[in-house]
C-alpha cells in the first residue's frame, strides 16, 4: 500500500531505509519551490535520526519552513528526539520516543528505538567494567527486571547481591600481523616507484 501524500509504502518493515531516505531527499529537491510536504519532512527527519546522522537532521530542521513546523506537532516531537540524541541523554530519548506516532513514522521510530537501545548496550559494554542495575535500566530505557534479563541474555554477569551488572567486553579485532621483511621491501619499492 502506498501513502498518497508521500508516495512511500506504508509497510516500511520490508523497505530499505537508505533507499527510502534517498527517495525523501529527491522528493524534497523536486518539490515546487523546494518546499516538501510535512509528511516528507517528518519521514526524512526520522530517517536521518535512524541513521544517527544528527548533522543532516539539524540542517533539515533549520530549512523546514516555520509555518510547517508550527502546524505539525509530530514534526516537533521528532525533532525533540533528535535534540535528546544530540545531547546523548538516553533516558530522555526513550521518553521522547514513547508516544503515539502516525502510521508514516511509526515503523521508523520503532526501528530508531531499537537502534538507540542497541547503541546504549554497546556503549555500556565498552565503557563500564560494572554498572548498577538501576543505572543500567535507566540507560537502556527498560524496567530493571527486563534490563537485567536483557543483560543476562547478552551473556553479561549479574551480581544480584550487590545489584551490579558486569558487561561482557566486545571482541576486539585482531591486530594485523607485522609485515615480514619481504613485505616491507615490496612496500618500499612501490613507494619509491610512486615518488619517481
Amino acid at each position: 500500500m502506498v501513502n498518497s501524500s508521500s508516495g512511500l509504502p506504508r509497510n516500511m518493515a520490508a523497505v530499505d531505509y537508505m533507499q527510502m531516505m534517498e527517495q525523501c531527499e529527491r522528493q524534497e529537491l523536486e518539490s515546487p519551490g523546494g518546499i516538501a510536504t510535512p509528511v516528507v519532512y517528518a519521514q526524512l527527519l526520522s530517517l536521518y535520526l535512524l541513521q544517527n546522522d544528527l548533522a543532516n537532521a539539524k540542517f533539515l530542521w533549520k530549512r523546514i519552513p516555520p509555518p510547517i513546523k508550527s502546524s505539525n506537532p509530530e514534526l516537533n516531537n521528532i525533532w525533540m528526539v533528535g535534540q535528546k540524541m544530540w545531547q546523548r541523554d538516553f533516558p530522555q530519548v526513550y521518553q521522547s520516543l514513547n508516544q503515539e506516532w502516525s502510521e508514516n513514522i511509526k515503523p521508523i521510530m520503532q526501528a530508531l528505538h531499537e537502534d538507540v537501545r542497541s547503541r546504549a548496550f554497546q556503549l555500556v559494554s565498552k565503557a563500564y567494567s560494572s554498572i548498577g542495575t538501576e543505572d543500567f535500566a535507566h540507560f537502556i530505557g527498560m524496567p530493571t527486571e527486563q534490563a537485567v534479563s536483557a543483560a543476562a541474555a547478552e551473556g553479561w554477569q549479574i551480581d544480584t547481591q550487590n545489584k551490579l551488572i558486569v558487561p561482557k567486553k566486545p571482541a576486539t579485532p585482531q591486530d594485523p600481523p607485522i609485515p615480514s621483511e619481504q613485505q616491507l621491501a615490496q612496500l618500499t619499492e612501490f613507494v619509491a616507484y610512486l615518488e619517481n
